[in-house]
């Protein structure tokens, strides 16, 4: 139908489209059984999925199979998460960030349970050699996962040698396997390793893992559940909530009333003596604790107030003590200690940072000595998901991160080495999103590098 509509002096025509009832109705309608059922195409059938990012050179991502191409200058940093081809084929349960390299506990066919990559200068990821197996050549440095062979036992078979818990510090790796057995590589000058101390002990190229029977741990009516590791310290939790240390103590951190280091694993006690404790946390030499009532506990460096934010406060604290300063923030479901900060997430999913650095609050607040919230609209919160919320919560040396109910990542901290993934390497002052193609499960924070384990959306 032609129209005209009158602009001033001029007439234009306006062409108009009508419909009858009945057309109307056939626009509107849809032949459902034309519609076609869509089921997207899963590429790996694993349940997990790992992303990795950050400082590459010491071969800690696990992402290169050529030694060439890891020396070269662009390949350094890896700025974005990047899919790990290794957990394509494998199918990953867990994994540790140490100082420089990583841990990845493995399900497979042929009885491996244990792989890892990256900076092997103190045999932290067991004997590794190539060439002539008869005039081996350590390798130092392992650019793509490879397995550790944990010593075992008559008897014992792959399923006992599944990795029930792991942790890594500075130089050394701990791992607890299903049977209850630990074990321990690498550095042990402080004792880290759960054994005696040896003077001028030679790290590199060395084929010793040390194994401990979880009894002579805890006893026979207890069971190791997890495993922490500080910088040079290690921290074990068991079933009844009793918490173990050994290692360095020069800041308090293995808690047990002294400042020395402890090659013999010991309970400790103070004001966790009669508390079960369900959560350890400490990535350099300030231990957090929690119990099952969601109260905190602390004890080693606090030189920044992390522990103790009274005038006279102790800045090196020997022996585990309930911390005051985060009552009256709800009750805590997770804590995270950092270099020389300290995170808290209570039961509303609220996010408290605390102590010196980069806290999440911009560029002009680098120190508290009271827990703050950061908002939740900075992890995913508005009007159109206002039920996300923050579900965990972890740190390394230097930066922070969040995970909400989504499954998204949000970091925030140091970035020199590109390992909040931002693709970039500035310092980011808020809490910002990292690009992860699925949903997150679990992140490790490494000193200069980060890992991610993860859910397919489908």
């Amino acid at each position: 139908m032609l129209s005209t509509v009158r602009v001033g002096a001029w007439t234009t025509p306006r062409l108009t489209r009508t419909y009858t009832a009945k057309a109307k109705r056939s626009v509107l309608s849809q032949d459902t059984t034309k519609i076609k059922d869509y089921t997207p195409k899963v590429s790996d059938p694993h349940a997990h999925r790992v992303y990795v990012w950050g400082f590459q050179e010491t071969g800690a991502l696990g992402l290169q199979t050529s030694v060439k191409k890891a020396q070269e200058r662009y390949t350094e940093m890896v700025h974005h998460p990047t899919r790990l081809q290794f957990s394509n084929n494998n199918e990953i349960t867990d994994v540790a960030a140490g100082y420089g390299f990583t841990a990845y506990a493995v399900q497979r066919s042929d009885g491996e349970t244990l792989f890892g990559s990256g900076l092997n200068t103190d045999s932290q990821l067991g004997f590794q050699v190539k060439g002539n197996p008869k005039d081996p050549a350590n390798l130092d440095v392992i650019i793509y996962p490879t397995a550790i062979r944990l010593p075992r036992e008559n008897g014992e078979t792959d399923e006992d040698m599944q990795v029930r818990s792991m942790a890594a510090g500075r130089a050394h790796l701990v791992v607890v396997t299903r049977n209850g057995t630990v074990f321990t590589l690498g550095n042990n000058s402080y004792g880290q390793c759960g054994r005696s101390i040896i003077d001028d002990e030679r790290y590199s190229k060395s084929a010793l893992i040390h194994r401990i029977a979880q009894a002579d741990i805890c006893g026979e009516k207890d069971e190791i559940v997890s495993v922490e590791c500080g910088q040079d310290h290690t921290m074990f939790l068991t079933k009844l909530g009793r918490v173990y240390t050994c290692g360095w103590g020069a800041d308090g951190q293995t808690g047990q009333g002294n400042y020395h280091t402890a090659g013999q694993i010991t309970l400790i006690g103070g004001d966790i003596e009669k508390e079960r404790i369900v959560r350890l946390t400490s990535s350099s030499d300030c231990v957090l604790a929690l119990n099952e009532r969601g109260d905190v506990f602390g004890w080693g460096n606090s030189e920044y107030g992390q522990l103790d934010d009274s005038e006279h406060a102790q800045t090196q604290i020997n022996t585990p003590r309930a911390l005051q300063l985060t009552k009256g923030i709800g009750l805590i479901k997770d804590v995270a200690a950092g270099g020389s900060f300290c995170m808290a997430l209570n039961d509303q999913g609220l996010v408290y940072t605390w102590g010196y650095g980069i806290l999440g609050f911009g560029p002009f607040v680098e120190q508290t000595s009271k827990p703050q919230h950061l908002l939740p609209p900075l992890f995913g919160r508005n009007d159109f998901s206002n039920a996300t919320t923050v579900v965990s919560i972890g740190c390394g040396v230097f930066h922070m991160g969040a995970v909400n109910s989504d499954g998204d990542l949000f970091m925030w901290g140091k970035n020199r080495f590109g390992h909040l993934g931002l693709g970039h390497k500035k310092d980011q002052f808020f809490p910002f999103k990292a690009a992860i193609n699925g949903k997150v499960t679990k992140v490790a924070y490494g000193v200069d590098h980060t890992i991610a384990l993860c859910k397919p959306y489908f």
